[in-house]
């Protein structure tokens, strides 16, 4: 009778076990529960707190621009620049930039005349094409061509702009106008063109302008 009651008792005890740690176990999951929305929280706070704390890139100062500017000027290269912006050559092809610098600063439409389907001997510039604005010629220039790689053949973004012919009348917009002592004309860079009308070549730009 012992020894059974023994068991009898071993068998309650047994289950009052059962029954003590399935609460511990669901109380567990449950503090779990409410902890890990904190954990991921504080993570998500630090993050961003990290993130504030990158220092912001500092622009030079207009001081610190013209210093920059007076010691490259000083250099070989900067001296044989200074020297080609004050010859007939330099003079010129600064004076068909400012030309169409209103244009290009507010990226409206300029009328152009297609004189050429090549860039000069030597250009270094990709693919690109002479015109003739207010009867100073520029480069058009558009940049390297490459292949579309969904294609079988090579078909690249400029396919419309090869169908241009000399004396074609175009419009063009423009976001830059550069210039180099190595060109004898501005580098105007082709970012929209149309055509009677019709839009045959517009570069696509990030939504933050890049």
């Amino acid at each position: 009778m012992k020894d059974k009651k023994n068991a009898l008792n071993g068998s309650e005890l047994s289950g009052d076990k059962s029954k003590l740690i399935k609460p511990t176990s669901n109380r567990t999951k449950f503090i779990y529960a409410l902890i890990l929305p904190l954990v991921i929280a504080s993570g998500l706070v630090f993050a961003n707190r990290d993130t504030s704390k990158k220092p912001t890139p500092k622009r030079p100062t207009a001081a610190e621009m013209k210093a920059e500017r007076e010691k490259w000027e000083a250099t070989p290269a900067g001296v044989k620049y200074k020297k080609w912006e004050a010859s007939p050559e330099g003079i010129k092809v600064l004076a068909g930039a400012t030309k169409i610098m209103r244009s290009v600063n507010t990226f409206t439409d300029m009328e152009a005349v297609v004189t050429s389907l090549s860039l000069p001997p030597g250009s270094r510039l990709g693919f690109g094409i002479m015109v003739r604005i207010n009867g100073d010629d520029y480069i058009l220039s558009f940049g390297q061509e490459k292949a579309d790689k969904n294609f079988l053949s090579f078909r690249s973004e400029f396919d419309a702009l090869h169908s241009l012919q000399v004396n074609d009348r175009i419009t063009i917009r423009s976001r830059s106008v550069s210039h180099a002592p190595k060109y004898a004309y501005p580098i105007v860079s082709g970012d929209y063109v149309s055509r009677d009308g019709k839009i045959i070549y517009e570069r696509a730009f990030n939504k933050d302008g890049c």
